[in-house]
Protein backbone atom coordinates (compact mmCIF):
# COMPACT_ATOMS: atom_id res chain seq x y z
CA UNK A 1 0.00 0.00 0.00
CA UNK A 2 1.39 3.91 -1.21
CA UNK A 3 1.60 6.49 1.71
CA UNK A 4 0.86 10.02 0.33
CA UNK A 5 0.99 13.08 2.40
CA UNK A 6 -1.45 15.67 0.61
CA UNK A 7 -1.71 19.25 1.84
CA UNK A 8 -4.84 20.75 1.46
CA UNK A 9 -4.16 24.48 0.17
CA UNK A 10 -7.51 25.59 -0.36
CA UNK A 11 -10.87 24.09 0.51
CA UNK A 12 -10.67 22.67 -3.55
CA UNK A 13 -7.01 22.18 -4.37
CA UNK A 14 -3.95 20.58 -2.78
CA UNK A 15 -0.80 19.45 -3.67
CA UNK A 16 0.65 15.18 -2.61
CA UNK A 17 3.93 13.69 -2.18
CA UNK A 18 4.77 9.51 -2.14
CA UNK A 19 5.98 9.15 1.24
CA UNK A 20 8.74 6.32 2.02
CA UNK A 21 9.47 6.73 5.52
CA UNK A 22 8.08 9.04 8.62
CA UNK A 23 10.69 9.72 11.19
CA UNK A 24 8.84 12.44 12.98
CA UNK A 25 5.33 13.12 14.01
CA UNK A 26 4.85 15.16 16.89
CA UNK A 27 2.52 17.60 19.01
CA UNK A 28 5.13 20.57 20.22
CA UNK A 29 3.91 22.96 22.13
CA UNK A 30 3.19 25.28 19.52
CA UNK A 31 2.55 23.64 16.09
CA UNK A 32 2.09 20.01 14.62
CA UNK A 33 5.57 19.09 12.94
CA UNK A 34 6.37 16.04 11.03
CA UNK A 35 9.50 15.09 9.21
CA UNK A 36 9.04 12.89 6.25
CA UNK A 37 10.86 10.87 2.97
CA UNK A 38 9.35 11.89 0.32
CA UNK A 39 10.08 9.72 -3.18
CA UNK A 40 9.94 13.31 -5.12
CA UNK A 41 11.59 16.21 -3.03
CA UNK A 42 13.53 14.20 0.08
CA UNK A 43 13.21 14.71 3.59
CA UNK A 44 10.22 17.32 4.01
CA UNK A 45 9.54 19.22 7.38
CA UNK A 46 6.20 20.31 7.60
CA UNK A 47 3.88 22.16 10.14
CA UNK A 48 0.43 21.94 10.62
CA UNK A 49 -0.11 20.16 7.92
CA UNK A 50 1.45 22.48 5.44
CA UNK A 51 5.30 22.28 3.68
CA UNK A 52 8.19 24.42 5.31
CA UNK A 53 10.60 22.74 3.56
CA UNK A 54 12.31 19.91 1.21
CA UNK A 55 15.79 19.19 0.72
CA UNK A 56 15.04 19.46 -3.38
CA UNK A 57 14.20 22.61 -3.74
CA UNK A 58 14.79 24.20 -0.47
CA UNK A 59 17.77 26.73 -1.74
CA UNK A 60 15.05 29.42 -3.39
CA UNK A 61 13.39 30.03 -0.60
CA UNK A 62 16.52 30.31 1.69
CA UNK A 63 18.67 32.60 -1.00
CA UNK A 64 15.62 34.64 -2.32
CA UNK A 65 14.96 35.55 1.56
CA UNK A 66 18.31 36.36 2.69
CA UNK A 67 20.25 37.76 -0.73
CA UNK A 68 18.13 40.34 -2.01
CA UNK A 69 18.35 42.36 1.35
CA UNK A 70 21.80 41.55 2.32
CA UNK A 71 23.21 43.13 -0.91
CA UNK A 72 20.88 45.93 -0.89
CA UNK A 73 22.71 47.01 2.59
CA UNK A 74 26.18 48.47 2.49
CA UNK A 75 27.16 46.94 5.07
CA UNK A 76 24.85 44.77 6.62
CA UNK A 77 27.06 43.66 10.38
CA UNK A 78 24.63 42.73 12.38
CA UNK A 79 21.15 40.74 10.87
CA UNK A 80 18.33 38.87 12.56
CA UNK A 81 16.21 36.23 12.06
CA UNK A 82 12.42 35.49 12.74
CA UNK A 83 11.66 31.83 12.27
CA UNK A 84 13.24 29.93 10.07
CA UNK A 85 14.91 27.06 12.56
CA UNK A 86 15.50 24.80 10.23
CA UNK A 87 18.83 26.92 9.42
CA UNK A 88 18.23 27.47 5.64
CA UNK A 89 18.58 31.65 5.63
CA UNK A 90 21.19 31.63 8.41
CA UNK A 91 23.56 29.45 5.85
CA UNK A 92 22.77 31.65 3.24
CA UNK A 93 23.52 34.14 5.06
CA UNK A 94 27.16 32.82 6.59
CA UNK A 95 28.11 33.32 2.71
CA UNK A 96 28.44 36.90 3.61
CA UNK A 97 31.14 37.81 5.15
CA UNK A 98 30.53 41.24 6.07
CA UNK A 99 27.78 39.54 8.64
CA UNK A 100 29.64 39.36 12.41
CA UNK A 101 26.64 38.43 14.08
CA UNK A 102 23.05 36.67 12.96
CA UNK A 103 20.53 36.04 15.94
CA UNK A 104 17.88 33.42 15.25
CA UNK A 105 14.55 33.68 17.19
CA UNK A 106 12.17 30.87 16.57
CA UNK A 107 9.66 30.30 19.02
CA UNK A 108 9.25 26.20 18.57
CA UNK A 109 12.61 24.66 19.62
CA UNK A 110 11.21 21.32 17.96
CA UNK A 111 11.96 22.57 14.92
CA UNK A 112 16.06 23.62 15.33
CA UNK A 113 16.10 20.01 17.40
CA UNK A 114 14.76 17.94 14.46
CA UNK A 115 16.21 20.15 11.33
CA UNK A 116 19.83 19.66 12.85
CA UNK A 117 18.91 15.64 12.94
CA UNK A 118 17.24 15.35 9.74
CA UNK A 119 17.91 18.38 7.24
CA UNK A 120 21.64 18.40 8.50
CA UNK A 121 22.64 20.26 4.73
CA UNK A 122 19.95 23.11 5.30
CA UNK A 123 20.86 23.33 8.92
CA UNK A 124 24.56 22.86 9.24
CA UNK A 125 25.39 26.77 10.42
CA UNK A 126 23.48 27.01 13.32
CA UNK A 127 26.36 26.10 15.22
CA UNK A 128 29.00 28.69 13.52
CA UNK A 129 30.31 30.73 15.85
CA UNK A 130 28.63 34.42 14.04
CA UNK A 131 25.19 32.62 14.62
CA UNK A 132 23.11 32.94 18.15
CA UNK A 133 20.19 30.84 18.21
CA UNK A 134 17.37 32.02 20.82
CA UNK A 135 14.29 30.02 21.28
CA UNK A 136 12.00 32.49 22.22
CA UNK A 137 8.53 34.88 20.58
CA UNK A 138 10.27 36.93 17.84
CA UNK A 139 7.85 39.82 18.10
CA UNK A 140 8.77 40.34 21.38
CA UNK A 141 12.32 39.88 20.70
CA UNK A 142 11.85 43.00 18.18
CA UNK A 143 10.07 45.22 20.87
CA UNK A 144 12.90 44.35 23.10
CA UNK A 145 15.78 45.38 20.42
CA UNK A 146 15.70 49.05 19.06
CA UNK A 147 17.85 50.80 16.78
CA UNK A 148 20.02 46.82 16.66
CA UNK A 149 20.11 45.34 13.65
CA UNK A 150 21.09 46.52 9.84
CA UNK A 151 18.84 43.73 8.38
CA UNK A 152 15.96 41.54 9.82
CA UNK A 153 14.07 38.74 7.91
CA UNK A 154 10.92 37.50 8.52
CA UNK A 155 10.74 33.48 7.95
CA UNK A 156 7.45 32.42 9.22
CA UNK A 157 4.94 30.08 8.42
CA UNK A 158 2.09 31.19 6.46
CA UNK A 159 -0.59 33.09 8.84
CA UNK A 160 -2.08 30.71 11.25
CA UNK A 161 -1.06 29.62 15.03
CA UNK A 162 1.42 31.26 15.90
CA UNK A 163 2.45 32.87 13.15
CA UNK A 164 -0.67 34.78 12.69
CA UNK A 165 0.87 38.31 14.77
CA UNK A 166 3.96 38.34 12.03
CA UNK A 167 1.82 39.82 9.89
CA UNK A 168 0.41 42.64 11.38
CA UNK A 169 0.94 46.19 10.89
CA UNK A 170 2.43 46.30 14.73
CA UNK A 171 5.07 43.84 13.88
CA UNK A 172 6.10 45.52 11.14
CA UNK A 173 6.61 48.52 13.33
CA UNK A 174 8.65 47.10 15.85
CA UNK A 175 10.43 46.09 13.03
CA UNK A 176 11.30 49.66 12.17
CA UNK A 177 12.34 50.61 15.33
CA UNK A 178 14.10 47.57 16.01
CA UNK A 179 16.38 48.50 12.80
CA UNK A 180 18.98 50.82 12.65
CA UNK A 181 18.70 54.05 10.34
CA UNK A 182 19.76 52.24 6.93
CA UNK A 183 17.71 49.42 8.25
CA UNK A 184 15.95 46.93 5.67
CA UNK A 185 13.85 44.27 6.45
CA UNK A 186 12.26 41.53 4.46
CA UNK A 187 9.32 38.86 4.67
CA UNK A 188 7.74 35.71 3.01
CA UNK A 189 4.52 36.79 1.57
CA UNK A 190 2.83 33.86 0.48
CA UNK A 191 1.37 33.46 -3.37
CA UNK A 192 -0.69 35.70 -5.37
CA UNK A 193 -3.19 33.15 -6.50
CA UNK A 194 -4.79 32.04 -3.07
CA UNK A 195 -3.55 34.70 -0.72
CA UNK A 196 -4.30 37.78 -3.02
CA UNK A 197 -5.74 39.99 0.27
CA UNK A 198 -2.99 39.01 2.17
CA UNK A 199 -0.24 40.65 -0.36
CA UNK A 200 -2.37 43.91 -0.34
CA UNK A 201 -2.83 44.12 3.20
CA UNK A 202 1.61 43.57 3.86
CA UNK A 203 1.57 46.16 0.90
CA UNK A 204 -0.44 48.53 2.15
CA UNK A 205 1.03 48.31 5.98
CA UNK A 206 4.45 48.08 5.00
CA UNK A 207 4.13 51.26 2.84
CA UNK A 208 3.02 53.49 5.86
CA UNK A 209 5.92 52.69 7.94
CA UNK A 210 8.84 52.51 5.50
CA UNK A 211 9.40 54.55 2.48
CA UNK A 212 11.18 52.16 0.30
CA UNK A 213 8.89 49.06 -1.04
CA UNK A 214 9.52 46.63 -2.84
CA UNK A 215 7.61 43.15 -3.86
CA UNK A 216 9.76 40.32 -5.78
CA UNK A 217 9.00 36.49 -6.29
CA UNK A 218 10.65 33.47 -7.03
CA UNK A 219 9.48 29.90 -8.52
CA UNK A 220 9.06 27.03 -5.15
CA UNK A 221 7.35 24.39 -6.53
CA UNK A 222 6.12 22.73 -3.27
CA UNK A 223 4.84 26.23 -2.14
CA UNK A 224 1.28 27.03 -2.66
CA UNK A 225 0.56 27.68 -6.76
CA UNK A 226 4.94 27.46 -7.04
CA UNK A 227 4.61 31.58 -7.17
CA UNK A 228 5.65 33.00 -4.15
CA UNK A 229 6.14 36.60 -3.07
CA UNK A 230 8.60 38.30 -0.71
CA UNK A 231 8.26 42.03 0.56
CA UNK A 232 10.88 44.11 1.06
CA UNK A 233 10.72 47.28 3.43
CA UNK A 234 13.98 49.58 3.76
CA UNK A 235 14.59 52.91 5.31
CA UNK A 236 17.35 53.91 2.88
CA UNK A 237 18.35 51.70 0.36
CA UNK A 238 16.58 50.55 -2.82
CA UNK A 239 17.52 46.83 -4.27
CA UNK A 240 16.92 48.33 -7.62
CA UNK A 241 19.43 51.03 -7.24
CA UNK A 242 22.16 48.02 -6.63
CA UNK A 243 24.46 47.27 -9.71
CA UNK A 244 25.03 44.23 -10.96
CA UNK A 245 28.62 44.50 -10.81
CA UNK A 246 28.79 45.53 -6.88
CA UNK A 247 27.23 42.10 -6.35
CA UNK A 248 30.22 39.80 -4.50
CA UNK A 249 30.43 36.05 -5.91
CA UNK A 250 29.15 33.60 -3.39
CA UNK A 251 27.50 30.03 -4.09
CA UNK A 252 24.05 29.83 -5.01
CA UNK A 253 21.65 27.39 -6.76
CA UNK A 254 18.89 30.43 -7.94
CA UNK A 255 19.58 33.59 -6.81
CA UNK A 256 22.08 35.33 -9.22
CA UNK A 257 23.53 38.73 -9.64
CA UNK A 258 21.54 39.09 -13.01
CA UNK A 259 18.42 37.17 -11.28
CA UNK A 260 18.59 40.30 -8.53
CA UNK A 261 16.29 42.94 -10.48
CA UNK A 262 14.88 40.59 -12.29
CA UNK A 263 13.16 38.86 -9.05
CA UNK A 264 11.37 42.19 -9.02
CA UNK A 265 9.78 41.79 -12.88
CA UNK A 266 6.48 41.07 -12.02
CA UNK A 267 3.49 39.31 -13.60
CA UNK A 268 0.75 41.99 -14.32
CA UNK A 269 -1.33 40.73 -12.28
CA UNK A 270 0.73 40.58 -9.22
CA UNK A 271 1.29 43.97 -10.26
CA UNK A 272 -2.58 44.79 -9.85
CA UNK A 273 -2.67 43.70 -6.70
CA UNK A 274 -0.01 46.37 -4.92
CA UNK A 275 -0.72 49.26 -6.93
Amino acid sequence: MDLWYTEKQTDSFGITAKVKETYVREQTDFQDLSMIETEEWGTMLTLDGMVMTTVRDEFVYHEMVAHPALVTHPNPEFVLVVGGGDGGVIREIMKHPKVKKAVLVDIDGKVIEYSKKYLPTIAGELDNPRVEVIVNDGYMHIHDHKNTYDVIMVDSTEPVGPAVELFSKGFYQGIYEALKEDGIFVAQTDNPWFKADLIQTVNRDVKEIFPIVRVYSANIPTYPSGLWTFTMGSKKHDPLQVEESAIPEFPTKYYTPRLHKAAFVLPKFVEDLIK
